[in-house]
């Protein structure tokens, strides 16, 4: 029963194989495979192609799904670069790994040409049927194919494949490209994505590109067809999408002929955008006598076009709202090869409020393409390619070229592909770069092109090539466009945007990996992590603040570095919004990117989940295709000034506003609205920097220290904005209260049993260089830098009644963090400051701004800000001192912990 169940299934399958009416018929691949390890790389050499294999496993997948490889002897035992570097292979395998299966082809299949399928493979595959080699291929972002026609006949066959994912060319520094990379994806072994046989008559469509043109309301179609009869034959082409059929009696001579039709689509053509993302289906018949073939693929009427320096879809702007794609796939270590794995991450971005998503020095499969298709994402390929060699290595440029070639022929089709760079901060022969762009341009102009994703190569980088339709920097010829170069040096004014440093222009600007903050690592992560990779780097970080007594505090240390890096996001995002000149920025990053040395940047983490930092509501208030925005000054006020702003709107929707009033409040934190208005009603037009009045509110009625909210409403879209105002004079004194900038006398009233604040100036400070801005990227990374990560507090500490706070850095703390040195605490007793400062999770130092003990007989409160100069012109500083004191006056004012004399000096100088 069983050999004739097995019977059955198999003729089942030739029935399907044969009958469907479709001229081609495939054999799915998928299954059990036999393998073997070549470390030695003798295989070739010794004819592993005629040798059984005794060991298997199931593709498509993966080495590493398998658990096949060298096992990782790391331990997350100590903090050290190694483990810090990225996510962990459980197993790891470079070198040519052999595969070997027994096919069967139907006897349908005879005279068949029949071609071989693999749809992902790093990096080189050879194969062999019965012993006969078949030909080689080399890609990371496209299939490898081969011809099997003269080697498959019907009945059995053992079909062998060798692939070797050793590093084939140098296009990558420190192996960082994302399309061959262990910082992200990881450097696989493998078969993954669609694995098939495929017959068709030796006359059939070998390919078929569309190329819309809308402004004549059609589409250029190019077929190529394949003729192995070796004689010219005669044929028909037809073509059909949308209702409309165009034919084309053809000859077709022996090998590939290349042939032309348009497809009228008419009046009733519809555009392919983010709002409409309309697609169509084009469906290609090929008759030559007795040979018959079809093929059908998706396209969109879709033009992106440059006009006045600004970036148009279908004659209308728009705004790229994007981030990176890193291939960043935590459990499997590749990118996923079907549309569900694509739909969390593009719904995730939605969610968010993007519309772009830029693949960062790698192309993704065509599942990520007919994802954003089907939802309406703009996306940036980018080749393989993040070196400072361009055009420098002939076999590489080679090599390049032909990745070119394949990213057009397999993908062009996909409207979503919008955007193509070379690959990111290239360096090297710019003349290179150039030429290929132009040879890009001149075969498939479907896309718009530029030469890099920015440079740091002296003379280049900060204005456009001479051929770039678009250009995407961190910085002009005339200043910085993104906050990362100035939110630590220039006081916060939220009336800025890159007008200036973007003038003249001539092609539209997109801002190159804005953001980076850094946020603390949430430990409750780690569970998540039940694939091919292991967060080494988590738990180390776990087992080192467990070691120094800190663990308790990371779900705080996560919460507030992230609520942190999330504000400086905002204003990142709203200051592009405000700037005329812009058409878009790209984030670094929405998520995680947990390899070049745990970089932890994202609102969401590696697995495109919520840390629960922001709300996909909150975020869109100022991410999304309309924004409210608000212009002022500052964002700390005392209450003898006014404050003014300017309301404006970024309407990046599908059509002008019309109608629209304007709405605008102002609140304190308990919800009293002290002030709130309207502004005149009209229509907001396409674009942005459009101004919809004044805002003035006399802040004379603030009695007592207040955060107040700002929100500013026009129809369905709302933002908010937070202020903070001082009162102007204070009348009270406390005179119990003994300031002081000397440690000698600190300590003499101290021995005195007195009440002391000691603010001692920062030169004479131990520590750190007082940061607002978090870490860059990742302390291990860029282990040079300051490196905190904001501070954390109790808004609730009497200490702090008088100065409104959240938890977390905000603007209001500007000045007093840049105008800081930071101590370190290690060597005091275990105790809580009224403001800690959070170490970078490379070092998990005990920090502080502020904090209280007992100290001989008096009681001290010791804080590394500045609360001494010029503070008529610093009322935030005022406002802490003032409050402080207030508290230490009172009796409340009872520390704890009790320091001696020695241990204080060790923060001093």
């Amino acid at each position: 029963m069983k050999k004739n169940s097995s019977m059955f299934r198999r003729l089942v399958i030739i029935f399907l194989l044969s009958s469907t009416g479709a001229t081609a018929q495939t054999l799915p691949l998928a299954g059990k495979w036999q393998y073997r390890l070549d470390p030695e790389d003798k295989g070739i050499k010794e004819e592993w192609f005629n040798r059984q294999f005794s060991q298997s496993l199931q593709l498509p997948g993966t080495l590493d799904d398998a658990g096949i490889g060298k096992a990782s002897t790391l331990t997350p035992d100590s903090l050290n670069k190694e483990i810090l570097l990225m996510l962990t292979r459980k197993h790891s395998y470079t070198g040519p790994a052999w595969y070997a299966k027994e096919v069967t082809i139907p006897a349908s299949w005879r005279n068949k040409s029949i071609q071989l399928t693999l749809e992902r493979v790093l990096w080189n595959t050879r194969v062999w049927v019965d012993g006969v080699e078949c030909g080689a291929d080399e890609s990371l972002i496209a299939p490898h194919r081969f011809s099997a026609t003269t080697v498959f006949t019907p009945g059995k066959h053992k079909l062998v494949i060798r692939v070797d994912n050793r590093k084939r060319y140098d296009m990558s520094v420190r192996d960082m490209a994302h399309a061959y990379t262990d910082g992200t994806q990881i450097i696989w072994n493998g078969m993954i994505g669609k694995m098939q046989l495929q017959a068709k008559d030796k006359i059939h469509i070998l390919q078929t590109q569309v190329y819309p043109d809308i402004s004549h309301r059609s589409a250029l179609v190019r077929v190529k067809v394949q003729n192995e009869n070796g004689a010219t034959a005669k044929g028909q082409i037809t073509i059909q999408a949308g209702g409309k059929t165009q034919m084309l009696n053809a000859e077709l001579p022996a090998g590939v002929s290349s042939h032309e039709l348009t497809l009228q689509l008419g009046a009733e053509m519809k555009t392919w955008d983010e709002f409409h993302p309309y697609l169509y289906t084009l469906k290609t018949t090929l008759a030559a006598g007795a040979a018959k073939d079809a093929a059908s693929t998706t396209f969109g009427m879709r033009e992106v076009t440059n006009k006045n320096a600004l970036l148009q879809v279908n004659g209308k702007r728009i705004f790229l709202r994007g981030t990176l794609e890193c291939n960043i796939f935590p459990l499997t270590g590749h990118p996923p090869m079907d549309r569900k794995g694509w739909l969390k991450v593009f719904s995730s971005a939605k969610a968010y409020g993007l519309n772009h998503l830029r693949f960062h020095s790698w192309c993704p499969p065509s599942a990520a393409f007919e994802v954003a298709d089907s939802v309406g994402f703009y996306l940036q390929v980018e080749l393989p390619f993040w070196n400072k060699n361009a055009g420098k290595d002939t076999a590489m440029n080679t090599w390049l070229e032909s990745e070119a070639a394949r990213i057009s022929q397999e993908y062009g089709n996909h409207p979503s592909f919008c955007f193509w760079s070379m690959g990111n901060e290239l360096e090297g022969n710019f003349q290179w770069l150039e030429d290929m762009v132009a040879s890009l341009k001149k075969s498939d102009p479907r896309h718009l092109y530029t030469t890099t994703t920015f440079t740091f190569q002296r003379d280049h980088g900060k204005w456009p090539e001479p051929g770039d339709e678009f250009f995407i920097t961190q910085y002009t010829r005339k200043g910085w466009v993104r906050g990362q170069g100035i939110f630590n040096t220039i006081p916060p004014s939220f009336a800025t945007d890159y007008t200036k440093e973007t003038d003249s222009l001539t092609v539209p600007l997109i801002t190159h990996e804005i953001g980076q903050y850094s946020v603390f690592p949430n430990m409750e992560e780690i569970k998540k992590y039940t694939g091919v990779l292991d967060p080494l780097n988590f738990k180390a970080i776990r087992k080192d603040m467990e070691r120094k007594g800190l663990l308790s505090l990371a779900p705080q240390y996560l919460q507030a570095s992230g609520k942190f890096a999330a504000n400086l996001y905002k204003e990142e995002i709203e200051r592009a919004l405000k700037t005329r000149n812009f058409s878009g920025f790209q984030l670094l990053d929405l998520h995680d990117f947990p390899g070049q040395g745990t970089a932890l940047i994202g609102i969401l983490d590696a697995f495109w989940d919520s840390k629960g930092l922001v709300t996909p509501a909150q975020h869109r208030m100022y991410c999304s295709a309309v924004v409210p925005l608000l212009r002022f000054e500052k964002a700390a006020y005392t209450s003898n000034e006014t404050f003014t702003a300017t309301a404006e709107a970024a309407n990046f929707s599908e059509n002008a506003l019309s109608g629209i009033t304007p709405e605008w409040t102002i609140k304190t934190s308990a919800g009293k609205v002290i002030a709130s208005g309207r502004l005149a009603a009209g229509q907001i037009p396409l674009g942005n920097g459009h101004t919809l009045g004044d805002i003035r509110v006399p802040l004379n009625k603030i009695s007592a220290a207040s955060e107040l909210t700002i929100t500013l409403r026009i129809g369905q879209h709302h933002n908010e904005w937070r202020i903070w105002v001082y009162p102007d004079t204070r009348s009270e004194t406390f005179p119990s209260v003994h300031y002081t900038r000397s440690f000698p006398e600190a300590m003499q009233w101290l021995n005195e049993g007195k009440t002391v604040l000691l603010n001692p100036d920062t030169a004479s400070l131990n520590g750190v260089e007082g940061r607002f801005a978090p870490v860059f990227w990742s302390p291990v990374h860029f282990p040079a830098q300051p490196g905190t990560m904001g501070i954390l507090c109790n808004p609730k500490h009497p200490a702090l009644a008088d100065f409104p706070t959240a938890a977390y850095s905000d603007w209001q703390w500007w000045d007093l963090i840049t105008s800081s040195k930071t101590m370190v605490t290690d060597s005091l007793p275990t105790l809580t400051p009224i403001v800690r400062v959070m170490d970078n999770f490379f070092k998990n130092r005990k920090m502080a701004n502020v904090l209280e003990a007992r100290v001989g007989k008096g009681k001290l409160i010791f804080t590394s800000l500045d609360l001494y100069r010029d503070l008529d012109k610093r009322p935030a500083a005022k406002q802490l001192r003032y409050s402080l004191e207030k508290y230490m006056q009172g009796a409340t004012f009872k520390p704890s912990v009790t320091l001696t004399e020695q241990q204080l000096k060790k923060l001093l100088k």
